[in-house]
């Protein structure tokens, strides 16, 4: 009998374009209850968002395998997320790359997420506490960077230009027609579905 997990890479993802070997082994593999709490753990392989604290949600599964296929990151990589909310989007793209840098902005979300992640042994994420916005320069160029939170109109300069040559940055994007997955590369960008995310907060945006 095949486990949730299983379950929902076959439900979920395959039926909906994801097709990266690498994607799929790491959410058949990830305990993504283990990101949760409380009774959200019962509904951890269903095709949904769920809650989680600081007003924050661990998106769908389908959402999380496009958003890593899309970054498409590479054995040797470094790949930025900007919004660590549960750790579980961190997870999956760490077993695609060499490191990821994971920024998030509620210090309570990311000593949860560390702690989680160590226990499981993700030993290759970093948890940052600060401005996501901002990216992380100090580790820039990255391979790739994934974007958990919604920007309006365009993604920040300041996360495009922490991309090394020919590297995407996937992002949700709120524009007047609506809410969409967009991928940045080379100065071009394609629309990979129809997504809702939290908004991206930058600490000017606090001020």
């Amino acid at each position: 009998m095949p486990t949730p997990a299983e379950k929902m890479v076959t439900e979920q993802l395959l039926p909906h374009g994801v097709t990266d070997e690498r994607v799929l082994d790491a959410m058949r593999s990830l305990p993504r209850e283990e990101f949760l709490s409380g009774g959200a753990r019962r509904h951890a392989y269903e095709d949904r968002a769920l809650a989680i604290e600081c007003g924050q949600t661990i998106s769908q599964p389908l959402v999380v395998a496009l958003m890593t296929q899309s970054v498409n990151p590479q054995p040797d990589d470094v790949v930025l997320e900007v919004g660590t909310g549960s750790g579980y989007a961190a997870a999956v793209i760490s077993r695609c790359c060499r490191e990821v840098v994971s920024v998030e902005r509620h210090a309570a979300l990311a000593d949860r997420a560390r702690a989680i992640l160590a226990e499981l042994g993700y030993d290759n994420v970093e948890v940052r506490v600060g401005d996501g916005a901002a990216g992380a320069p100090d580790r820039a160029p990255y391979g790739g960077i994934s974007v958990t939170a919604a920007a309006e109109g365009e993604p920040p300069r300041v996360l495009l230009d922490q991309l090394a040559p020919g590297a995407a940055l996937v992002c949700p994007v709120r524009r007047p027609g609506g809410e969409d997955l967009m991928r940045f590369r080379n100065g071009r960008e394609e629309t990979v579905v129809p997504v809702r995310f939290v908004p991206l907060v930058a600490e000017d945006d606090e001020a």
